[in-house]
């Protein structure tokens, strides 16, 4: 079980690191809103890894892994059919494009939030991906650095999961 704080905290086998959470703080996952920049409290499975196969080399792993290509996507758009789910670009809807220049995307992990079944408009994207070199918050995913997120993908399993908690005193 990996374990991310409201504080900040990421917490992965006996290891504390920091992390970077959404701009909006937490909220229940009930809640979640499409574009409110919070992340969704709730133990969310570890679907399937990204990364970007021109910076790095396939991190070790047991968990499902794929290569990115450039003309990846995730749809954002909560009228699509394809909302909450990833698509090829150009998409005629809203989609986020996976192939970044910056260096976030380059290992990014899907969390199963809103995804079973997937509810249009109760939040998409929700990934767990790297963090900017200043931790500045995302909109809505969990990051952290390259380094924590190489050794904590080492201990992942299949059936394991993220939990986005609020903050608890002691951590």
């Amino acid at each position: 079980m990996l374990h991310a704080s409201a504080n900040g905290v990421f917490k992965f086998g006996s290891r504390l690191v920091r992390c970077a959470l959404g701009s909006g703080g937490v909220i229940p996952a009930g809640v979640k809103r499409e574009g409110d920049h919070c992340s969704p409290i709730g133990r969310w499975p570890l679907r399937r890894v990204f990364f970007r196969p021109d910076r790095l080399e396939a991190p070790k792993t047991a968990l499902p892994i794929t290569p990115l290509a450039p003309q990846m996507g995730w749809c954002d758009a909560p009228e699509d059919a394809r909302y909450n789910c990833p698509v090829l670009l150009p998409h005629p809807a809203s989609a986020e494009r996976l192939w970044r220049e910056d260096h976030v995307y380059d290992i990014l992990v899907i969390l199963g939030h809103n995804d079973a079944p997937v509810l249009p408009g109760m939040g998409s994207a929700i990934f767990w991906h790297l963090a900017w070199p200043d931790y500045r918050p995302t909109e809505g995913c969990v990051a952290i650095a390259l380094a924590d997120m190489l050794d904590a993908l080492a201990e992942a399993k299949p059936g394991h999961a993220l939990e986005i908690a609020p903050a608890r005193s002691g951590q």
